[in-house]
């Protein structure tokens, strides 16, 4: 697998067959990204103030005509063809890189879009057109560099793991699985895969132009990460099938005691000066406690904890719960399973998207590979279409006069379109009308993708059932009101424990206590999501309310957090700091800030529940602003934060026992 930079070209443009093939290419080329690329190649901005400026986006999807007549279309793509080749030969005069200012400019047009000018900053990283490394250590400096164990290896552990080792930061890693992957080397159901545009839900560092689909399965998605581990070198530092137990603040030694669950179940103890989790927020399954279900004779498989020799062709299957996992697996299980039924606690609203289920054409990998900037600017089209675009659809117009239904004027726009949808998908079929229609603000839960759910809740061997599941016996399952149901086979497909975080852990701090006596079961808090008072060199990566709930990447919000957390580190680094806490009045400060965002969310509206809130209704996961305002929080520290204590002995601790 081949990862790129966004501006990678080709090196055989005076090739004949490569000028036909980039025409080819072209044909099929997303114009928008086009314009882009080439205001980007020349620095001439009468591309997008032409015939080739875009029109207006009209629903879902790409966008790839840019809204242009077909002659202007022609013209464009003959333009783009002269041009890239003319960059790419050198005969192009050499024009500086957008600033960033400039870049909001261009994706304002390239959207038809006002993007906020304090997106600046982020878009300029994400397209990579400025850095998001903090500066090198100096060699002596280096020798008193804390050792950080990082714990888990998906997208969050890989990059905590890949920047430390670019500056030089000794660390070990581990993970509890055989491979890296985290979440997308365990969760393996089928129809597995992401709802987020994977060319966005990517690193920006390490960006893959040759996808097969839009929104990549889970074997796509655990390929990329294996491929990143690989070419970085982190494959081979992991120990694998370890575990942290339990660790403990030594104020004294200033560092973290460690006790680690090795692969043969043995127990070692070690000592790290810092220790980042980077096992995030779907970690864990959350199994509901169903009575009798310890009863019933055929297979119990949880979607998070899928066995691969489980055959389902034949069976009838019960699927308990009806959230991303079950609208991804239903459609990829129904025609095997001789019948299937859903039992649905409360429907969810589902997005459609043209590219769902879509293979990306071979022209347009062809210009990700090769047109510099083509696939940076592509994605950074995504960085703002699903992600800070949505935000004000979310927040809460205290005056909107309708707040049983929806929030704001947009919300309810968006929500007779989505209704619209809904009764189109499941034409003549008032019943699953009704079930399906939430009561709820849309984005008050986790939006959905269509991956062919609709269809398959119209196909003969599939039913609905708009009841939670009161218990299970020896031959099946009985819903509240009593109704039962014989199946071979029960799918529970009810996510994960997403507010318990940490939950296996026993972390005990400069104080002696708990990190679940600080927290309680479900009350997860955090500076920035990433650090708390009385926890010293202790950092989580995608912690509580860092989880973007109103679109974008958890990948970009990682890479925001781990260059803010290496930032920190090369300062105890090169000044001699033994340990980092975050003051109390910092993080009292910080939290006050954050809980009244949040009351402004979707998220705190009374119409429904949900994994973003705790047992007292307090939303745990989701950050209430865009991810320009955290990319603001994060862009560097203040120091001012934490408690800063100057190093005890001459080196950081190592992995002794």
């Amino acid at each position: 697998m081949t990862l790129v930079t966004p501006d990678t070209g080709t090196d055989d443009v005076d090739d004949a067959a490569f000028e036909e093939r980039l025409a080819w290419a072209l044909e099929d080329a997303n114009l928008p990204t086009i314009l882009a690329v080439l205001t980007h190649l020349t620095g001439n901005w009468s591309y997008l103030q032409s015939q080739f400026a875009p029109g207006p986006m009209r629903g879902p999807g790409d966008h790839d005509d840019a809204g242009l007549a077909k002659e202007s279309q022609r013209e464009l793509r003959a333009t783009a063809h002269l041009v890239i080749l003319d960059h790419m030969r050198g005969a192009l005069p050499q024009v500086p890189a957008p600033t960033p200012e400039q870049l909001v400019e261009i994706l304002s047009l390239v959207v038809g879009d006002d993007v906020p000018a304090n997106t600046a900053g982020l878009l300029a990283e994400e397209l990579g057109t400025a850095s998001r490394t903090p500066a090198s250590l100096t060699e002596p400096s280096r020798h008193g560099a804390p050792h950080t164990l990082i714990v888990g290896t998906g997208f969050s552990g890989l990059a905590a793991a890949i920047r430390l080792e670019e500056a030089g930061l000794p660390f070990t890693i581990i993970d509890k699985n055989d491979g890296v992957g985290g979440t997308w080397h365990e969760n393996t159901y089928p129809g597995c895969g992401v709802d987020t545009p994977v060319h966005l839900y990517s690193f920006a560092f390490a960006q893959r132009p040759d996808w097969p689909r839009y929104f990549a399965g889970q074997g796509d998605v655990q390929g990329y990460l294996v491929s990143v581990a690989e070419q970085h070198g982190i494959r081979e530092k992991v120990q694998y099938g370890t575990e942290l137990e339990s660790a403990t603040w030594n104020d004294t030694a200033q560092h973290w005691s460690v006790t680690l669950r090795m692969p043969d179940g043995t127990r070692r103890e070690a000592d790290y000066g810092v220790i980042v989790s980077a096992v995030g927020q779907f970690n864990r399954p959350s199994s509901p406690k169903l009575p009798g279900l310890d009863t019933f004779t055929g297979p119990v498989v949880h979607t998070a904890a899928w066995d691969p020799q489980l055959d389902l062709a034949g069976k009838r299957v019960a699927v308990v719960g009806s959230g991303a996992s079950a609208m991804q697996l239903v459609p990829a299980i129904r025609r095997k399973a001789s019948h299937v039924t859903v039992f649905q606690r409360s429907p969810q609203w589902i997005l459609p998207n043209p590219n769902a289920g879509e293979d990306v054409s071979e022209q347009k990998k062809f210009l990700m590979a090769h047109v510099p900037w083509y696939l940076g600017w592509y994605r950074l089209r995504q960085v703002w279409n699903f992600g800070d675009r949505m935000y004000r659809i979310l927040r809460v117009d205290p005056s909107w006069e309708h707040p049983e239904r929806s929030v704001n004027a947009a919300n309810e726009r968006h929500r007779v379109f989505l209704t619209g949808y809904i009764e189109r998908q499941l034409k003549g079929r008032p019943e699953l009308i009704e079930a399906s229609t939430p009561a709820y603000p849309p984005y008050g839960k986790r939006p959905l993708l269509d991956h062919g759910w609709f269809e398959s809740l119209t196909s003969e061997n599939v039913d609905l059932v708009p009841e939670s599941v009161a218990k299970v016996d020896q031959t099946g399952v009985t819903t509240r009101s009593g109704r039962h149901v014989e199946v071979d086979v029960i799918v529970l497909a009810t996510g994960f424990d997403a507010i318990n975080m940490l939950g296996p852990m026993e972390l005990r701090g400069r104080s002696g206590a708990t990190l679940r006596d600080t927290w309680g079961v479900d009350d997860a808090r955090a500076y920035l999501g990433m650090s708390m008072p009385d926890f010293p060199n202790f950092f989580m990566l995608f912690g509580p309310n860092t989880n973007a709930g109103h679109g974008g990447s958890l990948v970009m919000t990682v890479e925001m957090q781990v260059r803010y957390i290496l930032e920190l580190l090369t300062h105890m680094s090169v000044e001699g700091i033994g340990s980092a806490e975050v003051r109390t009045e910092a993080f009292e400060r910080f939290m006050t800030e954050l809980d009244q965002a949040l009351e402004g969310a979707v998220w705190s509206h009374p119409g429904m529940t949900s994994y973003y809130r705790n047992a007292k209704g307090r939303i745990v996961t989701n950050l209430p602003w865009t991810n320009a305002e955290y990319w603001t929080r994060t862009r560097h520290v203040d120091l001012g934060d934490y408690v800063l204590t100057p190093r005890k002995t001459a080196t950081g601790a190592g992995p002794e026992t």
